[in-house]
């Protein structure tokens, strides 16, 4: 069965983040070429370091602080987990790296924030 994406919630230092609109994790891996003693035509690789991100788009709450918005380059621990299940959970430190907040006159206030992980997602 499908999850739904309103089931994920994203919660930085413990505490979820208000108005969670959408949710983007990224898990990448290094690919480091090598020479093949048997095959110079083809590149071939091995896998090297990972790394991860989160991007969170949410909305702003009639009593949100945007002065948070100066808080880039705060390191923070996220857990991202199912809303009824905490055997489905994710959890790292990252570095606050962007935000974004946009507010556009007749519209919902909306924001975003970027994370980049600062070791390993477990």
């Amino acid at each position: 069965m499908a999850i739904l994406g309103n089931n994920i919630i994203v919660l930085m230092n413990g505490v979820a983040i208000a108005g969670t609109k959408s949710d983007e994790l990224q898990v990448d891996c290094e690919t480091i070429e090598i020479a093949s003693a048997t095959d110079q035509g083809w590149t071939h690789y091995i896998a090297g370091r990972k790394s991860w991100s989160l991007t969170v788009g949410f909305l702003l709450l009639a009593n949100a602080d945007i002065r948070n918005v100066l808080n880039n380059g705060s390191n923070v621990t996220l857990i991202i987990k199912g809303r009824n299940d905490n055997s489905n959970t994710l959890t790292g430190n990252a570095i606050m790296r962007t935000q974004k907040l946009t507010f556009t006159r007749g519209n919902l206030a909306q924001g975003s924030i970027q994370f980049i992980g600062n070791g390993p997602l477990t």
